[in-house]
Parts: C-alpha cells; sequence; structure tokens
C-alpha cells in the first residue's frame, strides 16, 4: 500500500509511474487526496471538540465549588452538545479513514524506473540467457507423455480423485519431486536462510497484508465456513510473520525459506499451455523471503537474482533472465525478475521464478517498521523469489534429459533421488 503522504507531495511522479503499469485511474488518487484532507479536517474539529469538552469540565468543577451551581449547569448543557457532536465527529472520521483504506487497497506499488513499458509478457526485456539448448531425437516426447511412459505422473487419477491440475506423483516421480525440495532447502540453508515449514491456510488479514486481497481474491481458494484462504505460495505466511512488528536496525537483513504446496485457481486457464505441469492448481515450491533495508534492498534483490541463476545452473537446465515490463508486473511488485527454463521437447520457454522487490509496498499493509540508529521509525522492505517452483523444472529435466535408455538425472540431484536414470 502506497503511504498517502508521498501520493499527496509526488502526485504527477505518482500518476505517471502507475501508467507505467496500465493503471490510469487519476479519479482514485484524487479520492485520495481529497479523503485525506477531508479525514485531517475531521480530526482537527474532533481533536478541538474534545479539548472544549475538557476545559469546560475543569470549569464546571470550579463553579460547584464556589457555589455557582445555575452557572455549572448551563455549562453542563453546552457539555452535552458538544459530546453529541464528538460522537458524529467519531462516526464521520471513522467512515472516511475506512474510504481512505479501501481506495488506497486498490492502488498498485510504484514500478521501479528501470521497467519497461509494455503490456504482456511479449514486452518483458530480456537480460541474461545461459546454457545450450539440448539436441533432442526428432521423436522426443513432451513430459506427459514421458510421465506416462515411465508410471511417474498420473494426471488422470489427479482428475478422477479430485479434478484436473491437481497429479498424482508415483514412483521415481515421487522421489524426484521429494529430492528437489530437499536440493533447494539445503542450498538454501547454505546460503544463511532460516527454514519455516508455514501453515498451508491464512486468515484474511494476511491476504491483505502481502497484497493478495482484495487483488488476486478470484484465484485463491477460499474456505468460507471459517474465512481462511489456502495459501498461493510461502511468501505470504512467511512475510506475515513480521506483519505489526517493529525491528531493529541490527535485525537486516532477515532471511527465510520454506516448502510449502501452494493452491491457485487460475481460473480460466485452458488450451495447450496447460497440459501436464504446465500449469496446476496445486503444486510444491520452495520460497525465499527477505526483509531488509531500504538501503540494501535492491542490492539484496541483485543477489537473490543470482542465487536462483546458480540453482538453475547446478541443474544444467538452459535458462533466461527478464525484466518484467510494466503491463506483467504483479498488483505489488516494484521490480520483478523472471526465471525461464528451456523445455526441449515443447520448444519453448516455461517460467519456473519470479525474484521480486515490494520496496515498502507490502510493509505498509503490514505496519512492518523498523527504529533506525536515531531512533526514527521507518517502514521496512520485503523481498521474495521462488527458488524454485517444481511443476516446470520437472517438466524441463524430464525432457531435456530423455534417451532411448531413459531419463538421465542431474549429478547434483542423484545423492538425493538415490537413483541416476529413470527407466
Amino acid at each position: 500500500m502506497l503511504q498517502v503522504n508521498y501520493i499527496k507531495e509526488n502526485k504527477q511522479e505518482v500518476i505517471e509511474r502507475l501508467a507505467i503499469k496500465n493503471f490510469t485511474d487519476t479519479d482514485i488518487i484524487n479520492k485520495i487526496i481529497f479523503l485525506d484532507n477531508n479525514r485531517k479536517e475531521i480530526q482537527k474539529k474532533l481533536d478541538d471538540n474534545l479539548a472544549e469538552s475538557k476545559s469546560i469540565a475543569k470549569e464546571i468543577g470550579v463553579l460547584f465549588k464556589t457555589g455557582k451551581t445555575g452557572e455549572a449547569n448551563q455549562l453542563k448543557q453546552k457539555t452535552g452538545d458538544l459530546k453529541k457532536m464528538s460522537k458524529e465527529l467519531s462516526e464521520q472520521l471513522d467512515k472516511t479513514s475506512k474510504d481512505l483504506k479501501y481506495l488506497l487497497l486498490e492502488v498498485p506499488n510504484i514500478p521501479h524506473l528501470s521497467v519497461p513499458e509494455g503490456n504482456s509478457e511479449e514486452d518483458n526485456k530480456v537480460v541474461f540467457e545461459k546454457g545450450e539448448f539440448p539436441k533432442l531425437k526428432t521423436n522426443a516426447l513432451p513430459h506427459w507423455e514421458l510421465a506416462k511412459k515411465y508410471d511417474i505422473i498420473n494426471f488422470e487419477l489427479g482428475s478422477k480423485v479430485t479434478g484436473a491440475g491437481f497429479p498424482f506423483y508415483k514412483n521415481k516421480g515421487a522421489r524426484l519431486q521429494r529430492a528437489l525440495i530437499n536440493f533447494f532447502l539445503d542450498e538454501a540453508l547454505k546460503e544463511g536462510y532460516l527454514e519455516y515449514q508455514p501453515p498451508l491456510l491464512i486468515n484474511e488479514a494476511s491476504g491483505y497484508g502481502t497484497g493478495q486481497l482484495p487483488d488476486k481474491d478470484d484465484q485463491m481458494y477460499h474456505i468460507g465456513i471459517d474465512n481462511f484462504y489456502l495459501i498461493p505460495t510461502a511468501e505470504v505466511p512467511i512475510t506475515n510473520i513480521y506483519r505489526d512488528t517493529i525491528l531493529k536496525e541490527g535485525d537486516f537483513p532477515i532471511k527465510n525459506v520454506a516448502y510449502s504446496s501452494c493452491f491457485r485457481r487460475e481460473a480460466g486457464s485452458y488450451g495447450k499451455d496447460v497440459r501436464g505441469l504446465n500449469r496446476l492448481h496445486q503444486f510444491d515450491k520452495v520460497e525465499i523471503v527477505q526483509i531488509q533495508h531500504p538501503e540494501k534492498s535492491y542490492q539484496t534483490l541483485e543477489e537473490m537474482k543470482e542465487y536462483v541463476s546458480s540453482l538453475l545452473r547446478k541443474l544444467e537446465l538452459p535458462f533466461r533472465i527478464s525484466i518484467l515490463c510494466g503491463g506483467d508486473l504483479s498488483f505489488t511488485s516494484a521490480l520483478t525478475y523472471d526465471f525461464e527454463v528451456y523445455s526441449a521437447a515443447q520448444k519453448k520457454w516455461l517460467e519456473v521464478s519470479s525474484v521480486s522487490n515490494f520496496e515498502s509496498f507490502q510493509a505498509n499493509r503490514m505496519k512492518l517498521r523498523f527504529k533506525d540508529k536515531n531512533g526514527k521509525t521507518k517502514l521496512a522492505h520485503t523481498l521474495n523469489g521462488s527458488a524454485l517452483a517444481l511443476p516446470r523444472i520437472v517438466a524441463a529435466l524430464l525432457e531435456n534429459n530423455q534417451s532411448d535408455k531413459g531419463i538421465k538425472i542431474p549429478k547434483v540431484l542423484v545423492d538425493y533421488t538415490g537413483f541416476e536414470i529413470i527407466s
């Protein structure tokens, strides 16, 4: 959530930068400024009213003590009117504050100056590409056919038990999943991340805290009877650990990692791009989260980008990195690096990670602050990244490493899987 004072002091800049995200509703910006001015006027009237009531109460006490009962009773009538007015002003203030907050929740984060203009993923800017494309035979199979051939993932069974997008992993497919999870967690621990195993359900406050609500309400699974939400990523529960918290400057950087299942409705997804593991409603992911000092968050973003790159190198996968354009940037992000691996049998790039800096946007929603060396309270910066999301990693590993003998496992995973080939 953007800070009201920043919007008021930089109105034109805010409007111009939000236009990069294709957010052009200037009426909301004007209403926010109007409501905040109105809120301050009501607050002043209420403060003046309460101050006058307090002053009159003291005067009434003096009058009663000196025997001036008539004058005291007249003033008591006035205090009654003031109390009534205070109640009305308090109600106005409450409504205005709620209306202001509602509008602020509708405004996305301002994109970083380096974010390119654009409307979709086609306008993203590729900034790095690494690795050779594997040379497969003309009869190479896509991963959903490989999964059936080697009996390692059962999509039909998942559809029977739950529905499309909820596969069963089995045999060496299940062991490969477990191997990747442990590999990603172990690598994060080596980099100084603290491991958590978070809840898979969050409350509404947590959803608002990291910006999934109200923006992504239609993409989240909601448990109505308890008003809980299934998490779309471990970022949400992990970042919300620090909601309503005041840190010390010496606490930075805070580095957390978590494995979790993730749940996304992905309403409207259909077609060839959602076949097999390309798009699921439930999938596994290892997530890294950092809470950082504002002056160091972009340095940290670069470090997180390099860390994710190192995982893909170790898995021997060809990959590329893009800066997301304004139209493809998430509601909450100021700058995002997207990672894609090349899937040889499908002959396409598959997104496997996004590493983002949210600056103070989430922190302002969560009231996540810190005291600097001068004792001044400031908003922290939050960052997160997939390290990594498993489905498309598995898809690329299966397709890129297939041969007549079977599917070769990358060397770095052999100690985790206990086998070198799926055959």
